[in-house]
């Protein structure tokens, strides 16, 4: 009698309460394939329908075939149904897994997993973290960005020194394999990021590829713009011998330049920029800041290793006020192009410190504040005319300072372009720390989905949860019990009833924090008059109450 009274009220409750919190928790209805079915062929598309209109999140949505590899395709949702694509991969016979993250119609993050089966059932592949990547891979990937800005660097500084600024006495052999070397360096890195980009979405070793996955990269915009690339090289590589022999004419020197700037474009339209707000504006100046950082760096080392050590003082008095306006021209755009890019990237000034992407870029800007320094020194030695008769070896001591600090500003650049834009970091950030918790466990015999909202001191929080086979498949329980206990403290855990809203596979019920902290939720669901199971968790209740 007592049972039946407290079901009445908890009912009661539910239908005073306003609806949105509790009611508005997308839900699984079906799913194409039918979770835990046996197909006879691996499908192109998984489409999941659920209880109201979603936004899928990509990043944490996945398809694992049954040797653990990531295929995901193209993830996308209209209205209530999320279609998400399978790569044109090997598919093996056995069971898939898929995982998926998406936001409802009222912001709420709500997570889940389906298997279904080719040909036969085969162990469940691990679900891991959609976005993992192989150690290999993290590895690889930020050294072939590195090797391939070392590459555009000593092609484009040496290139225009020999076509515009060279003493006609002195030998190029040095700076054209200086030019040759980065023509390989570059069309290396790019052929590595090839074939990087398929362990890279599905997770496996950088050794583990097959014919078909390089053959997806290389038909996809990734793989396109690659292989754009590599045209240009080739472009540039076939004109360019006669302009470094200072030989070529205008119009074989402006044909370069445009291959080379369609090359150039080429690194920002497979990176961040090809996603970010203002599009045209972020490529435009990521274009303008990466070549005006080539003119630079590769000038100086054409500087420090060829003229500063073999031309002729009065040749280098000549030359050096040049280069000295050719640097500071470089540097100005280099420092606009990228004020550009954080203002867009970045986002608000506070997702400096409080992201990886900002820090990285303040450790970026530090160095190059040493570079510039070092610079301006430099330029200061020109204008007095030091490179005289002991300068030389001063000014190398210079812009070998430069030199170094700027490699490690290429390096910090190949790693941040890894890293999530700090905007979206912060967005995605606001996404999974909104109002309200929502978590997925796992037992033998279901799988329970909860949402807990709006997760503040006192009574108003409600709990409402799904439960689902181990396949995937909505489970409607008989009973459902929720308990939670305030971790390191000497209090009793509070248990209560929650409602099953039959015949539906979910039920509400009402939680109690009445000190904030460390809360430990067990749910214990019966789904038939034998089988019953425990799932636990932890969610963390703030100090104040979260704003209305």
């Amino acid at each position: 009698m007592v049972r039946v009274l407290i079901m009445l009220v908890i009912g009661l409750g539910v239908l005073l309460v306003p609806a949105a919190p509790a009611a508005a928790h997308a839900a699984m209805l079906t799913a194409t394939p039918e979770p835990g079915s046996v197909v006879a062929t691996a499908p192109d598309e998984i489409v999941v329908t659920f209880t109201e209109g979603i936004t899928p999140v990509a990043d944490r949505t996945q398809v694992l075939a049954p040797d653990g590899k990531r295929i995901t395709g193209e993830v996308t949702a209209d209205g209530r149904t999320l279609r998400i694509r399978v790569r044109r991969a090997d598919r093996p016979l056995g069971t898939y897994l898929v995982s998926y993250r998406i936001i409802s119609a009222d912001s709420h993050p709500v997570g889940g997993a389906l298997t279904f089966s080719v040909g036969a059932p085969s162990a469940r592949p691990p679900e891991g973290d959609p976005g993992a990547v192989h150690g290999s891979v993290t590895a690889a990937v930020p050294a072939f960005k590195f090797l391939g800005y070392a590459g555009l660097t000593l092609i484009v500084g040496p290139a225009l020194l020999l076509a515009l600024l060279w003493p006609r006495r002195l030998s190029r052999r040095g700076p054209i394999l200086l030019v040759r070397a980065g023509l390989a360096a570059t069309a290396a890195a790019t052929l590595g990021a090839l074939w990087t980009q398929a362990p890279y979405s599905s997770g496996a070793p950088l050794w583990d590829v097959s014919v078909t996955e390089l053959a997806d990269v290389l038909a996809g915009p990734f793989g396109l713009t690659l292989l754009g690339r590599l045209a240009a090289l080739a472009v540039v590589a076939a004109l360019l011998p006669p302009v470094l022999r200072g030989a070529g004419g205008r119009w074989r020197g402006l044909a370069v330049l445009g291959a080379g700037a369609a090359g150039l474009a080429t690194w920002p339209l497979t990176g961040h920029a090809a996603e970010a707000p203002l599009t045209g504006a972020i490529v435009a100046a990521d274009v303008v800041h990466m070549a005006a950082m080539a003119v630079w760096l590769g000038g100086l080392v054409t500087l420090s290793v060829f003229l500063l050590r073999r031309a002729h003082p009065r040749v280098l008095g000549v030359i050096l006020p040049v280069w000295s306006r050719w640097a500071a021209l470089a540097v100005v755009w280099l420092v606009g192009a990228g004020v550009v890019q954080a203002v867009v990237q970045v986002g608000p000034a506070g997702a400096l410190l409080s992201t990886a992407y900002g820090r990285l870029l303040l450790a970026k800007v530090a160095i190059l504040a040493v570079v510039l320094t070092a610079a301006a020194f430099a330029r200061r030695l020109v204008h007095r005319g030091s490179a005289g008769a002991t300068g030389p070896a001063r000014l190398r001591r210079t812009v070998g300072i430069e030199i170094a600090a700027t490699v490690v500003v290429l390096a910090l650049s190949a790693v941040l372009v890894q890293v999530t834009p700090a905007r979206s970091a912060a967005n995605e950030r606001a996404a999974d720390t909104g109002k309200g918790v929502s978590q997925t466990l796992t037992s033998d015999l279901f799988t329970l989905q909860f949402y807990v909202y709006p997760v503040e001191l006192g009574e108003n929080n409600t709990v409402h949860g799904f439960t689902y086979t181990p396949e995937g498949k909505p489970l409607p329980a008989a009973e459902w019990t929720v308990t939670n206990r305030l971790t390191g403290h000497d209090l009793e855990p509070v248990s209560a009833p929650m409602l099953p809203l039959t015949p539906r596979n979910d039920a509400v019920g009402a939680l109690t924090f009445p000190l904030p902290g460390t809360y430990e939720l067990s749910f214990t669901v019966r789904v038939s008059e034998i089988d019953q199971a425990t799932v636990k968790t932890t969610i963390k209740v703030p100090q104040v109450r979260t704003a209305p």
